[in-house]
């Protein structure tokens, strides 16, 4: 009778048939080879042991302190921009971290510029809300100096702000200038003047209704009916001066003609603006825009003795909104020119990646339009007014009153 070869057992966990088939030298091959895998296991195992108790024993590093008490100190502005739409507004949040200030402070405090924000004598010049973005923010604050005081009209000579700054901050938010102010000097409250761009696409809109209506807002008013109310923060004033407000096309695609492609931007200046103050006007400007309230509207609206109410209407979108720029009486702001071209480098590359974005998607909706027949496709405004809109349109002073 032929002897059935034994199959020879694999390192792997073995079943008891699988033993029951091998011989004795076999088995003992296997003990043995158990045996030494068990010994390099318990090396292994006190040798990590032994490093992990080293470590235990090994005094960790102290970082030092740095000491605040021994340098000079200077207050400045610094001016920087942002690009908001990814944040959660600009002013710290005890509940959210992404915020713009959260970000700037975190690099304030790592280049050791201050040793806290209660002891930065910080004011800011404008809040900016969720998705909102600045061109042109500006933050006065005491910070750390290089120079001693006699020195410190010696700007190349002083601590690169900008740089440091902008090795810790977020690609989307850059230092681009400072500037040396007196110590009582405040972002805030010594601005002259704050002016706001609000960007969108021409669309189906009737631009010139819009900047007449726009226009209708410069000089003292009440606009209360015109913004949202921030009682809860103790503004029970709604009275605020517009120096200057007009709606334009900035770039047209077609200098021969107008496509719904166009850009075009608001622009209002004031020394000062309530909450929501422009995205509820912008608002207004759309169904203006959109022929369905006369320019008017805005005059009735600013009229408190007749329209005591505001009436219920949405907001425009946060995303075009950007504090372009904020004005103030001598200062002359210094730029660091390597630092500005590196930040004009980087805004570039945005700039390039967004433009790729939309031409490809301006291609696709040229190649879509072709194939409908409508009188018109010019939707691209559309989606600024935020909220459901109503298939019937109801008038602006007809509606329920707030």
């Amino acid at each position: 009778m032929a002897k059935v070869p034994r199959k020879r057992a694999k390192m792997g966990k073995s079943t008891r048939e699988q033993l029951e088939m091998l011989d004795k030298s076999e088995l003992i091959d296997k003990i043995l080879r158990l045996e030494a895998h068990n010994e390099q296991l318990k090396l292994s195992i006190a040798k990590s042991t032994d490093t992990e108790l080293k470590k235990e024993k090994t005094p960790k590093k102290v970082r030092r302190s740095f000491d605040f008490s021994r340098c000079h100190k200077r207050h400045i502005l610094l001016k920087f921009y942002y690009l908001g739409w990814d944040y959660h507004g600009f002013t710290v949040q005890d509940d959210n971290s992404d915020t713009i200030e959260h970000h700037l402070f975190a690099a304030l405090l790592k280049s050791c510029c201050i040793e806290s924000r209660e002891s930065a004598n910080y004011h800011r010049c404008g809040r900016t809300d969720k998705g909102v973005s600045s061109f042109s923010q500006v933050v006065s604050l005491d910070v750390r100096s290089r120079l001693e005081l006699e020195n410190q009209d010696n700007l190349p000579d002083e601590l690169p702000y900008c740089k440091m700054l902008n090795r810790l901050l977020p690609a989307n938010i850059r230092c681009t200038a400072w500037c040396p102010v007196a110590f009582n000097f405040s972002a805030r409250f010594d601005c002259k003047y704050r002016k706001y761009k609000y960007f969108f696409p021409r669309g189906n809109l009737d631009i010139d209704a819009m900047n007449k209506a726009a226009k209708y807002v410069i000089g003292d008013h009440d606009f209360r009916n015109i913004c949202k109310m921030d009682v809860a923060n103790g503004v029970v004033n709604f009275k605020r001066t517009v120096i200057d407000a007009r709606v334009i096309v900035v770039s047209d695609d077609n200098v021969e003609k107008s496509t719904g492609y166009d850009m075009c931007e608001l622009e209002i200046t004031s020394q000062a603006f309530l909450w929501h103050q422009i995205r509820c006007l912008m608002g207004i400007l759309l169904l203006v825009g959109q022929r369905k309230e006369e320019p008017e509207i805005i005059l009735k609206l600013l009229d408190i003795e007749t329209c005591p109410q505001k009436p219920q209407y949405t907001m425009a979108h946060q995303v075009p909104l950007n504090l372009w720029y904020c004005d103030y009486e001598n200062v002359k702001w210094f730029i660091d020119e390597d630092e500005l071209l590196h930040t004009i480098k980087i805004l570039q590359q945005d700039w390039a990646l967004n433009t790729i974005k939309s031409t490809m998607i301006k291609n696709m909706l040229m190649e879509l339009e072709n194939f409908v027949n409508c009188v018109s496709t010019n939707f691209q405004s559309d989606c600024l007014l935020l909220g459901v809109q109503s298939k019937i349109y109801q008038p602006l002073m007809k509606r329920e009153m707030c």
